[in-house]
């Protein structure tokens, strides 16, 4: 078989494409189903794009990324990610977080090679790592314990093919946020199983109070080569459809192999969006305050949407954009569905956007997640048509 066989779409690209339909068809729809900010870049960045294409910034660039986008990562992750041991060389600029994802794993993993991750967890890193010839092995999580990744069940799922430990904070799709006591536990476990840290920090700045985001990395500057980190300017700036992420590593051997899978996937990220990228780093940070202010205000209208409907428990996300939901068999006979998917279809049909819990894993199949990072008028109007539909629906036959 190959790898490609075992990889679908997604139920998220499924019911995008329904709504993209309906969309044409003249019906209003909610975009609660999907992860990109509404927001443009702030104008500085959009300057920069100009100004690079008028100075002829066009052509080819180094391999790795262009040296002024390097160094003033590297200035950011020492002084605001505080991982003191980052220099340029370090820092590899990719395209998108999803493709520091695969080259991360590509890089790292032999076939055969166990990565312990959460579960819930965003679709796309198994995919990656199944890509890689790597075996997930979920842990699951619970809302009972704020969707905690928990060392001691991390350790217990640790075997003879165990590779890597991956985490995601703040995470896609809980919106659950790890804290500093929990992020030492899991070095220690790495350090004493001799393991890799896959550490995905793209919603470091979607965050919201008292929360605060920790990078593992700053945490054990003695064991970074073992600690790999990724990033995006895809929520933190705005900035998706530029498609600029980046993998922090101090591991000799990535070092070396990262370059050569860079050189060979996209030979250097696209040069515009890595000037808009370093604009963005070392420009003006005060819009990553605003959107959070915004986006604090869609989380609680789509909290407050969701409580009180029988057979819906929201979870109040301490980061990114998302609200997971779990869902009571007893509301699929309400409604008159068999199961979540059942119940996202339902949505769909009606013009709003959701994905299903078993779209994260195997062990959440009763649960839904909704994202808020549509316009706020469209979150909303699209918060009261979901209610009116978890309620109003209740009348349907089974």
């Amino acid at each position: 078989m190959h790898p490609l066989d075992q990889i679908s779409l997604g139920k998220i690209v499924q019911i995008r494409e329904r709504l993209f339909q309906a969309q044409a068809a003249g019906q209003t729809v909610y975009r609660l189903e999907s992860g990109d900010p509404n927001f443009s870049p702030a104008p500085h960045v959009l300057d920069a794009v100009d100004q690079a294409a008028r100075a002829g910034k066009t052509h080819y660039i180094p391999n790795d990324g262009i040296p002024e986008l390097r160094k003033a990562l590297a200035e950011k992750l020492r002084t605001k990610n505080k991982i003191s041991w980052v220099t340029d060389k370090n820092v590899f600029l990719t395209n998108g977080a999803m493709h520091a994802l695969f080259v991360t794993f590509a890089t790292l993993l032999t076939p055969g090679d166990e990565v312990i991750i959460p579960d819930p967890m965003w679709t796309e890193v198994a995919e990656n790592i199944r890509l890689a010839g790597g075996v997930t092995v979920g842990v699951p999580l619970r809302a009972e314990e704020d969707f905690e990744y928990r060392p001691a069940e991390i350790e217990a799922r640790i075997t003879a093919k165990t590779k890597v430990i991956f985490l995601n904070t703040p995470q896609n799709p809980t919106g659950a946020v790890l804290s500093e006591a929990t992020l030492r536990e899991i070095i220690a476990i790495a350090k004493r199983h001799n393991l890799y840290i896959v550490s995905d920090e793209a919603y470091e700045d979607v965050i919201y109070a008292p929360a605060v985001h920790h990078s593992i990395a700053s945490l054990a500057p003695e064991y970074a080569e073992k600690i790999i980190s990724i990033f995006s300017f895809s929520k933190s700036y705005a900035m998706s459809g530029l498609r600029t992420g980046y993998i922090v590593t101090g591991e000799p051997v990535l070092l070396d192999r990262i370059p050569k899978l860079l050189r060979c996937t996209i030979n250097g990220v696209n040069s515009l969006a890595q000037w808009a990228a370093v604009s963005a780093v070392t420009g003006p940070q005060d819009q990553l305050d605003m959107m959070r202010g915004e986006y604090l205000k869609r989380r609680d209208l789509l909290i407050e949407a969701l409580q009180g409907i029988e057979g819906v428990k929201p979870f109040t996300p301490k980061g990114s954009f998302f609200v997971w939901a779990e869902l009571d068999p007893s509301l699929y006979e309400r409604l008159g569905v068999e199961d979540a998917d059942g119940v996202s279809s339902l949505l769909a049909s009606q013009g709003i956007g959701s994905a299903p819990g078993d779209a994260f894993g195997e062990t959440c199949l009763n649960a839904i997640r909704f994202s808020f990072s549509c316009a706020t008028p469209m979150v909303e109007a699209g918060a009261a048509a979901l209610r009116r539909v978890l309620t109003e629906s209740s009348t349907v036959a089974v």
